[in-house]
């Protein structure tokens, strides 16, 4: 019994056919070579659609999704995106799908500005991408990521708010929540010194901005967290970030102090990790990992409550 010939072979068909067929472009008139190849393009067009026969053909954007679900964290170009969309609106199919549905693909531009902003970008695990890549970093959606939009579209509009002051507000409405660094590079404006002013704010403001190489293993790579709405204190502020690493990692993101770390969160007791001076740095103490240690900030609250009180 003969296979019936697919989609795709029929296509592939057609266009040796027109390709076969294609006069020799060596006369004046540039338009009959023009109108020749007009359904050549279309042909090729509907070759990458065929591919994704169990997706509907007027639905790009679920073919885009398809694709890119098929090779989770592999960088894929932005003309991979358009064969599989067939259609030139492309990158409009993949902005719905990070804004509307919570996909959280990240841009080449965004992770290159991720580690511009770094003091160590290796330290991150980034990919090395070009602008007009892209990479899934989930396999799963996130749900709430539509409101965040929502929210992240009125900040971003604010008249005369610094682009530090703009991220800082959104992280703050999302506290102990994941967000991209898609979503910050949106809320500055896309501006593309929102990665350093997000370092800014873990390293000279204080703020608990955690990722996934400083904090939080667990994270995937270009998300971000504010961990809690708290300030740290002015002395544990001036610990690089490098040194910040290196004491979790040696600590094996565990409280020295209790054993808690994130194998045992709970909505109940939504603990973070923070980087403690065994000698205050007021005091002399130093910020070299030698003189840090991990709590949680629970103990870490406990140790200086202490210290308040005591003569």
């Amino acid at each position: 019994m003969v296979e019936p010939e697919t989609k795709y072979e029929e296509l592939r068909r057609q266009l040796t056919s027109l390709l076969a067929g294609l006069s020799a472009a060596t006369g004046p008139d540039v338009r009959t070579y023009v109108l020749e190849l007009v359904p050549v393009h279309f042909v090729l067009r509907a070759l990458g659609v065929s591919l994704f026969p169990d997706e509907s053909e007027d639905a790009a954007r679920d073919r885009i999704l398809s694709y890119m679900r098929r090779y989770p964290l592999t960088v894929i170009d932005g003309e991979e995106i358009l064969v599989v969309a067939g259609i030139q609106e492309w990158a409009r199919r993949v902005r719905e799908l990070k804004t509307q549905l919570g996909w959280k693909i990240l841009s080449g531009l965004a992770i290159n500005q991720m580690s511009e902003g770094e003091d160590n970008p290796d330290a991150l695990d980034l990919p090395d991408m070009k602008p007009g890549q892209y990479v899934l970093v989930d396999p799963a959606p996130d749900l709430e990521a539509a409101h965040r939009w929502y929210k992240a579209n009125s900040i971003r509009k604010k008249k005369d708010v610094s682009v530090l002051d703009k991220i800082r507000t959104y992280l703050l409405e999302n506290v102990g929540k994941q967000v991209s660094g898609e979503e910050l590079r949106y809320v500055a404006n896309d501006k593309s010194e929102w990665a350093r002013r997000v370092r800014e704010l873990r390293t000279e403001h204080g703020w608990q901005v955690v990722t996934k190489s400083t904090g939080r293993p667990d994270l995937p790579v270009g998300i971000y967290v504010m961990a809690t709405d708290r300030q740290s204190p002015p002395h544990d502020r001036a610990i690089a970030d490098r040194d910040r690493r290196t004491v979790l990692m040696r600590d094996d993101y565990t409280c020295q102090s209790c054993g808690w770390n994130r194998s045992k969160w709970d909505p109940a007791d939504p603990r973070n990790l923070e980087v403690h001076h065994v000698e205050h740095h007021a005091k002399g103490g130093s910020n070299e990992p030698e003189n840090l240690r991990t709590l949680c900030n629970i103990c870490h609250d406990e140790i200086h409550a202490k210290e308040r009180v005591t003569p």
